[in-house]
């Protein structure tokens, strides 16, 4: 499966039940991804259970060798999966998109193998001995986005199989093809049984996933109102729950910044996969002082990058993956002029193009409550609020209900720090925003979720701790 025809042949089918899978770029067929049902989950969590005590069964350093072999699948078909991956969800090969996206398969793997793992002793003096031990806790069902189909799907895996579980994973019905490719490759080197897909229909394979009792653990990247379902599906069995919801991520810049130092910063932080990504920058708050320097810098930044077909290697921003997202990009910016915010950048989409392009846009002088602010848009469109005094600020960056990730953007660090411990956020970035790394914990607070994804804490999420005490 090292050529693109070759893994497009592995994943597709010619069943007449299968969904159609269009290029978001251009409307084009690409291939028909299979739509499974309930028998073929049964089968799945069957063969999962059958097979996990063999595979927790196994020494912790032999599920490393296996998930570095996994990691060298990946980077065997590194650039196939990158052309699938463009083609279906529609980022570009290029810039901090498909290539990017499968590089960073193969180092999360990796880095999954590599963090020693956690536990020990914990007590040892005249009142006793006690050790801490992390438990496989049996089979991991995971639920992976359209966003970053392949990494987030990974972010699920490799962690899960390094723990001694076994995983079955639903993919995202519009990114179906990219996460059965993904999991095709990495089944090449792992026992079977081990990692199975389920490409179904969310609404009714997805519940039955996370209703399942033979299910022990879920993970779930998506939005707050299905994870509220997931809570729920899980309480009958006391399912354990990673939950990683929407972001509307806040940014807040101090009067002392270069405008046009930070420009770049900002736009990527907002604008990464066209703003389709749980943790992007989605509304800014700019003190009066330099709130015009800092529109015109980004503006200025923003009309460089190239936005198209994915698979033209020019091009560093794509379409939105969907209509449906789309047409929110689209109304929640109507609103915003509407409602009388000046649209110094973008939002003239052409209708009749083909794809799903929403160009790069920057919205100011929008009410702090407007939707464009308060709700998430998922695309690639930036309120930017002006403030005059700090307190302002911080109070609507922490007024909405959701708390992924906040970023602060100050010359001074001491300072940008304090702005940084009053924010309610899972990670608070200074001078960045988005910025992940495999051995960093990663995850919400508020209704964006709970639980920690990455590093130790990461293998702790998907594992039970048991202590051995006398």
């Amino acid at each position: 499966m090292n050529t693109y025809d070759s893994l497009l042949a592995a994943v597709t089918t010619d069943d007449p039940e299968a969904r159609e899978v269009h290029d978001p770029a251009t409307g084009e067929l690409i291939g028909r991804a299979p739509v499974k049902g309930l028998e073929f989950l049964d089968a799945a969590l069957d063969s999962a259970t059958a097979a996990q005590p063999r595979w927790a069964g196994l020494e912790d350093e032999e599920r490393t060798i296996y998930l570095h072999r996994a990691a060298d699948a990946i980077e065997a078909a590194a650039e196939p999966l990158a052309q699938l991956l463009s083609r279906e969800q529609g980022k570009p090969l290029n810039g901090p998109n498909a290539r990017f996206e499968v590089g960073a398969c193969s180092a999360w793997t990796r880095a999954a193998a590599d963090t020693e793992l956690p536990g020990g002793v914990i007590l040892d003096d005249e009142s006793g001995r006690a050790e801490m031990h992390y438990r496989p806790l049996g089979v991991v069902g995971a639920i992976s986005p359209w966003n970053w189909p392949m990494m987030i799907s990974i972010w699920q895996i490799a962690p899960s199989l390094r723990m001694g579980n076994t995983v079955v994973i639903k993919p995202a019905e519009t990114t179906t093809l990219s996460v059965m490719a993904l999991v095709a490759v990495l089944n090449q080197v792992l026992p079977e049984g081990v990692l199975t897909v389920v490409p179904g229909k969310g609404s009714v394979v997805g519940a039955a996933l996370t209703q399942s009792d033979k299910i022990s653990k879920v993970m779930f990247t998506g939005s707050t109102p299905v994870g509220k379902q997931i809570i729920a599906a899980s309480a009958d069995n006391v399912t354990r729950l990673t939950l990683e919801l929407g972001g509307n991520d806040a940014g807040i810049v101090l009067p002392d910044v270069d405008p046009v130092a930070i420009a770049e910063g900002l736009f990527w932080g907002a604008f990464i996969n066209t703003g389709q990504t749980c943790a992007a920058l989605k509304r800014l708050y700019v003190h009066d002082s330099v709130h015009d320097q800092v529109v015109e810098a980004l503006t200025e930044f923003a009309k460089t990058v190239p936005m198209g077909v994915g698979l033209d290697e020019n091009n560093l921003l794509g379409p939105l993956q969907n209509q449906a997202q789309y047409e929110i990009v689209d109304r929640l910016v109507d609103s915003a002029r509407t409602g009388g915010a000046s649209v110094v950048l973008g939002g003239d989409p052409d209708p009749d193009a083909p794809g799903y392009f929403y160009p790069t846009t920057v919205v100011t002088d929008i009410d702090p409550h407007a939707a464009l602010v308060v709700e998430e848009q998922f695309g690639p469109a930036l309120p930017i609020v002006r403030y005059s005094d700090i307190d302002e600020a911080i109070r609507l960056a922490n007024e909405l209900e959701v708390g992924l990730g906040a970023s602060v953007w100050s010359n001074d660090r001491d300072e940008a720090k304090r702005v940084a411990a009053r924010l309610e956020a899972g990670t608070v970035w200074i001078n960045s925003h988005g910025g992940l790394h495999p051995m960093v914990p990663f995850g919400g607070m508020k209704q964006s979720g709970y639980g920690r994804e990455f590093g130790v804490e990461g293998l702790k999420a998907v594992s039970e701790p048991q202590v051995i005490s006398g």
